[in-house]
């Protein structure tokens, strides 16, 4: 099976939850794991957050009032994607590592124990960030999209 969506949020804090559950109910409905529903989920919040908080250089123009997600559910694969548009990383010691009891600056590091593969690179062509990471899927035994 494979499924994918994409959406054009704008950068406020209502849209994060909208991502979130947009993937869930895709995930549940597509039989996934509850367990690897959640993990995602959270990693998806983080990444839209980091996204509406740093993912916009205030301009006119409105091309950094959004942001983009997309999720692919593809065999036994999750890959989703945030880009935005915002000043990026310059270089690889920009992203830094958070301690554990820090209230901001985890994002990145919740995103890279729940997912399987992280990237976190330049967007191309008129700057910004996309964070990419992807999981395997683990299945329920009985897909609601199946005894549709």
């Amino acid at each position: 099976m494979s499924i994918w969506w994409s959406l054009h949020l704008r950068r406020e804090a209502a849209s994060v939850p909208l991502a979130r559950r947009l993937l869930i109910g895709t995930m549940e409905t597509a039989g996934v794991d509850p367990d690897v529903s959640y993990d995602l989920s959270v990693a998806l919040s983080e990444a839209c957050a980091n996204a509406v908080e740093h993912g916009g250089y205030g301009s006119r123009d409105g091309r950094s009032e959004a942001y983009r997600v997309t999720a692919y559910l593809d065999g036994e694969k999750c890959r989703i994607e945030v880009a935005d548009s915002g000043p990026g990383f310059t270089r690889t010691q920009d992203i830094r590592h958070a301690r554990a009891d820090a209230e901001h600056g985890r994002g990145l590091c919740l995103i890279r124990e729940l997912a399987d593969h992280v990237h976190i690179g330049a967007k191309p062509g008129r700057g910004g960030t996309v964070v990419s990471f992807d999981k395997m899927l683990k299945w329920k035994k009985d897909p609601s999209l199946l005894t549709a």
